[in-house]
């Protein structure tokens, strides 16, 4: 069975909360470890009753740093590979202020975790399971967060999820080999393409629009909030425009429902990733369903960006400019 340790975000939350009495949580992270820390932000700003919750780009938090970070601020700052310059200099912004850091990186010992409180090391390579790995510690984190500051019944339909979600995860990527085959065989020759999603997913919308579109593939892209798209966007809708469509299996359902029906009703292209169609709300229970939706969401685009990648012969890791010169 695959799963993450969770004594470990406890244990963290613990040891930050018995030295330091925090009113706020700052989320902080550049690019894709930004948007898959929104999950975590989303469970818990919607969850607590006594506490400012706060997602930043890391470079936004150093530059215009709010006036309420310090000492009962818990900060937590993701990188994957841990080198990343801005969310590294977040790091000593916080604790410039006192707050209390808790890094989140796949590199031990890597730039970020220098000067951090605390310092959680997730997998990626393994399989389609350990990409989600630091999603899942960030919602740990915040799990851990509200129930020790201020109690939630959802913790413990929360945790049973979290040992699920990865099975599920796996699971949900490989039966969608058929379903990312043909969705990179109608799109390879689209010159762009937008895509829509809502809830804890809204930022796996915006991820996949900024980077595994426009920069793993070059591909012109806009993500936008189904809850936002008939208050605008909907006007560039017609027929064959090319939208992929990222469909809760919770809560924000309806919007993605209501995006769907207006699409189909001009002829749109939509690709569909639907987290019911993989079981979501039976595995981790209709209760907490809609703060899973990112992690189902996330494994099954693996594979359809792989696909698209591969009709259009235009590997994943190719790049113009990151890597290659100074910005």
């Amino acid at each position: 069975m695959y799963e993450i340790d969770l004594n470990q975000p406890k244990q963290i939350v613990a040891d930050v909360l018995s030295n330091h009495g925090i009113d706020s949580v700052a989320f902080v992270g550049c690019g894709a470890s930004m948007s898959e820390l929104y999950p975590a932000k989303y469970f818990l700003a919607n969850n607590t009753k006594t506490l400012n919750v706060q997602l930043f780009t890391a470079n936004e938090f150093n530059y215009d740093t709010p006036a309420w970070v310090g000492p009962s601020t818990f900060v937590i700052t993701c990188s994957l590979g841990g080198s990343t310059p801005e969310t590294v200099a977040a790091n000593k912004t916080a604790k410039a202020l006192g707050a209390p850091v808790t890094a989140i990186t796949h590199v031990a010992g890597s730039a970020l975790t220098e000067g951090a409180d605390h310092v959680i090391v997730h997998g990626f390579e393994a399989n389609y399971a350990a990409k989600v790995e630091k999603m899942g510690y960030a919602v740990a984190l915040a799990v851990e967060i509200l129930r020790q500051v201020e109690g939630t019944d959802l913790y413990e339909p929360m945790i049973d999820g979290l040992g699920k979600i990865y099975e599920l995860c796996e699971s949900a990527a490989r039966q969608s080999a058929k379903a990312a085959y043909e969705f990179a065989q109608s799109f390879k020759d689209d010159t762009g393409i937008y895509v829509l999603g809502s809830g804890a997913s809204a930022k796996v919308a915006y991820s996949t629009s900024m980077f595994l579109f426009s920069e793993m593939q070059w591909l012109d892209s806009g993500s936008y909030h189904t809850g936002e798209y008939f208050h605008g966007p909907f006007e560039l809708t017609e027929k064959d425009k090319p939208y992929l469509l990222f469909m809760a299996d919770g809560a924000t359902r309806a919007m993605d429902a209501r995006a769907l029906t207006f699409m189909q009703r001009f002829g749109a292209k939509v690709a569909l990733i639907d987290a019911k169609d993989y079981g979501l709300s039976g595995v981790v229970g209709s209760k907490v369903a809609t703060y899973f939706n990112p992690f189902v969401h996330t494994a099954v685009m693996r594979v359809f960006a792989e696909q698209i990648a591969e009709a259009r012969q235009h590997p994943l890791t190719v790049r113009r400019y990151m890597w290659k010169l100074e910005y």
